[in-house]
């Protein structure tokens, strides 16, 4: 998973009316059934294939807590080829989730009038990993080896941890690879960048690897942030009240309950060719992203306006925004998680 890179107004809104199509007839089906009992359906937009990064949601719908709240919720995975921001943009989507916050505020700088309303990972996992025989535990160490990278949204991450420790650019030698592992191991890198969170293919660096994460070197990007437009957040504060209440409980029975809730997921999605040992592996990983000290004061979900402050600096001295810089207002809103906050489980 990397960063979603910014496009236009006018690019979003064409795609997601393209993509349309495919989703009209069983997005209908849905919204007739869900008017029949009684509830509403909310179209629930994902940046990738179904996965951990739902197993919240997955949860909380298999347990009836979506059900409870009145929802019938439609999980909706993404993809290389869909746009997620596009699909909530043009109202194919009453909610969206995309990989990092990042993209919230391209958007914002471009006119796409969107806006996060609760943070699921609190910490990203974005890191650079590395071998004991040549390792990297802190930027200073970057300077002079081989840093292997995905480009399309990695140049701009390892821009960001450098800039942030003072490090000159032309200090590390950068290497395009692809999305596995195999550079650092055949020693054609000295250290490579991926989430900490994909645990199958981490295990390939055998048992003593090393992690240097973003969020530690002074890159505090979010991970899993969950948005609408402005104008739902304005018109249906009351369906994402929902929505965030019953996935908040679905987050806290995972976190209390994770060898469990991988079966229930395995359970709904067997086609997807999960692994149970590795799921599980994966979600204890995941959950730590998730759940910390801020959510065990705050309650899960909770997010810092100067933690966005900081992103929206960082952006801007990369010269990311191809529009005006966004304020922390434009990107972000704490109406629903304070109409929330008697739910939301403090653990951590």
């Amino acid at each position: 998973m990397s960063i979603i890179n910014g496009v236009s107004r006018r690019y979003l809104l064409k795609s997601g009316a393209v993509m349309g199509g495919a989703l009209a007839m069983p997005y209908a089906f849905s919204r007739s059934a869900a008017a029949q009992s009684g509830t509403q359906t909310v179209n629930f937009q994902t940046s990738w294939l179904i996965g951990g990064n739902q197993l919240g949601e997955i949860v909380a719908k298999h347990l009836g807590y979506f059900e409870e709240e009145k929802l019938d919720l439609v999980i909706t995975p993404g993809g290389p080829n869909i746009d997620g921001v596009a699909m909530v943009a043009s109202g194919q989507a009453v909610v969206g989730q995309t990989s990092s916050s990042p993209s919230i505020m391209l958007a914002r700088s471009q006119n796409i009038p969107i806006s996060c309303f609760a943070v699921c990972g609190q910490k990203h996992p974005y890191s650079y990993f590395s071998l004991p025989s040549n390792p990297v535990r802190t930027p200073a160490d970057m300077v002079g080896k081989r840093i292997g990278i995905q480009i399309a949204g990695g140049q701009v991450l390892l821009n960001s941890i450098l800039r942030a420790n003072g490090i000159p650019e032309d200090d590390i030698e950068v290497v395009p690879i692809g999305f596995d592992f195999v550079p650092l191991i055949s020693g054609q890198v000295d250290a490579i960048s991926g989430w900490a969170t994909s645990i199958r293919s981490l295990k390939a660096l055998g048992p003593d690897y090393i992690t240097m994460g973003l969020w530690d070197n002074g890159v505090r990007l979010y991970a899993l942030p969950y948005y609408a437009t402005t104008e739902t957040l304005e018109t249906k504060d009351e369906t994402l009240t929902a929505f965030l209440k019953a996935a908040a409980r679905g987050w806290g029975y995972a976190y209390e309950n994770p060898e469990k809730s991988v079966e229930i997921m395995i359970a709904q999605y067997p086609d997807m060719g999960f692994d149970l040992v590795n799921e599980i592996e994966t979600a204890k990983v995941q959950l730590s992203y998730v759940f910390n000290e801020r959510t065990k004061e705050l309650g899960w979900g909770t997010m810092d306006p100067t933690i966005w402050q900081e992103q929206i600096k960082q952006q801007a001295d990369l010269k990311q925004f191809t529009g005006a810089a966004p304020t922390v207002e434009m990107i972000s809103t704490d109406a629903i998680l304070k109409a929330t906050e008697a739910v939301r489980p403090k653990l951590g």
